[in-house]
């Protein structure tokens, strides 16, 4: 049974914020607060930690990392980051952050997600590991590398898929959705749900080495695209207006435009990343492609894409199970590829 933590220690980059913080988190919670410019005193490891820090400031970052050591010890680590931009997620989750958000989150949002928090920690979700962290640098590393217009890792990116795909096969992927449900509940999550369901989808047809491995590339990038987009609309609580939903299907041509100006990404990736929301029958984005001309990847991305999206966990509704997202799928007739919906039932059920 899930538990919220009754201890929450408080990190901030000033008194003002230290204080505000530890006042409001004290009407619910025993609180300890520091600020992140004066040594570390607290000894006791508390249920959460919650840091409110400006991540464009060199000192702060430093002063996170002379505490890193400390800070991997706390099993809920929230980071309620000033000024939040993709580069500023990026950081925060590579300082440690177990979630990343604004730091304009309202009191009620954030004892609910201290109490989500505790609902993944305590569900038996295994502890990240190498894996999920080298997902999410390379998912960082890829939206910083959009956001400041820098060359992308792409070697970097496929061997992070590597990894997770190593992890898949020794311990399935039902324990790679709860794990990687303890990260960002917006696009990051996104991200490394569709990366997990499309390698075991890939598994689970027997694809070729170079095959899955073109598969799970495909996956990790094709929503790199968002990076250009702000995050409040990305992870905006309810349903987008209509400019939203405009600005939002821009990302597939914005992604492929990025991609193509890098080296070392293939055509299969490329095409992938433009046409991850086409349909069979010509209803999707950005080209209105019909069957003849949708590729076997994208089919099967498309697919993962779609579940991922439907089972992940956003605060604001309730997650939708897996037999229910499968259902919706098979509901879609004419858009995705029946054989395929049919063979993903195994992933979607049962792995």
């Amino acid at each position: 049974m899930s538990t919220t933590p009754k201890f929450v220690q408080v990190l901030a980059d000033t008194a003002v914020g230290l204080s505000d913080l530890c006042s409001m988190l004290s009407r619910r919670f025993r609180v300890a607060g520091e600020r992140l410019d004066l040594e570390a005193k607290l000894t006791d490891v508390p249920d959460a930690l919650v840091v409110r820090a400006d991540l464009r400031m060199i000192d702060n970052i430093a002063a996170l990392k002379k505490r890193n050591a400390r800070i991997a010890k706390v099993p809920r680590r929230i980071f309620l980051v000033e000024h939040p931009s993709h580069v500023g997620i990026s950081q925060a989750y590579a300082l440690g952050a177990t979630l990343a958000v604004p730091s304009t989150i309202s009191p009620p949002r954030l004892f609910e997600a201290l109490h989500d928090q505790a609902k993944s920690a305590d569900a038996g979700a295994a502890q990240p590991g190498i894996a999920v962290h080298a997902a999410v640098d390379a998912i960082g590393s890829m939206f910083t590398a959009v956001s400041l217009n820098k060359p992308l890792d792409v070697i970097g990116a496929k061997q992070a898929g590597a990894k997770v795909a190593d992890r898949i096969r020794e311990r399935e992927l039902t324990e790679w959705l709860a794990t990687v449900r303890r990260h960002h509940e917006g696009t990051y999550q996104h991200c490394l749900l569709v990366t997990g369901v499309a390698i075991d989808f890939g598994l689970s047809l027997g694809l070729k080495p170079a095959d899955l491995e073109r598969l799970y590339s495909a996956a990790i990038f094709h929503d790199i695209g968002k990076a250009a987009i702000p995050i409040a609309i990305l992870d905006k609580p309810g349903r987008l207006n209509a400019d939203e939903r405009v600005l939002v299907e821009t990302h597939p041509v914005t992604g492929f435009e990025f991609m193509k100006a890098q080296t070392g990404v293939s055509p299969e990736i490329l095409d992938a990343v433009r046409h991850h929301h086409e349909y069979l029958d010509g209803s999707g984005y950005p080209d209105a492609l019909c069957a003849g001309s949708i590729s076997d990847i994208v089919r099967m991305l498309t697919i993962s894409d779609i579940f991922a999206a439907l089972i992940e966990h956003r605060h604001y509704k309730p997650t939708m199970s897996r037999a229910e997202a499968y259902g919706t799928l098979l509901g879609m007739q004419g858009k995705l590829e029946k054989a395929l919906v049919i063979a993903f039932k195994e992933v979607a059920l049962n792995r």
